[in-house]
């Protein structure tokens, strides 16, 4: 029988876990340490929500009427 997961075990497979390519074994050990563990519950959480936000603002970057305006944001300098 596998021993239960680490926290920094959990934090290197948690890139593979959200892209779905953990093994069976791996994945099931994976989840029962999450839902033990409220902390690495809370990581996982905001590695999916990093993801997805990084995912649409990729998308937004493509949209001609939003380009200008990134560029606009980026480019701003504060004057001392």
């Amino acid at each position: 029988m596998d021993r239960d997961l680490t926290c920094r075990e959990l934090v290197e497979l948690v890139t593979d876990y959200l892209d779905g390519t953990l093994p069976e074994h791996e994945h099931a050990r994976f989840e029962a340490h999450m839902f033990a563990c409220d902390g690495c519950e809370r990581y996982v959480e905001q590695i999916r929500t990093t993801v997805d936000l990084t995912q649409r603002t990729r998308t937004l970057e493509q949209v001609p009427e939003i380009t200008g305006l990134l560029e606009a944001f980026r480019s701003y300098h504060r004057r001392p």
